[in-house]
């Protein structure tokens, strides 16, 4: 089964606006031809994590992990 990496990212965006670290967290960005989650804050600073070779669950951990 091939994982919807931005599906993912799309439930996960909601519960982590619910937390006192990231509730500033605007939207988190898939893009499959790089790897890469683009985490935008409203403040319009922006996190690059790199979710290369991941399975969805560490895709989950590694976002948590570099943007808080």
């Amino acid at each position: 089964m091939v994982e919807n990496k931005q599906k993912i990212l799309d439930l996960l965006l909601p519960a982590l606006r619910e937390t006192r670290n990231l509730q500033d967290l605007d939207n988190l960005e898939y893009f499959p031809g790089t790897d890469l989650v683009y985490a935008t804050f409203k403040s319009g600073y922006t996190k690059i994590v790199n979710v290369a070779m991941d399975s969805g669950t560490a895709m989950i951990m590694d976002v948590i992990r570099q943007i808080v």
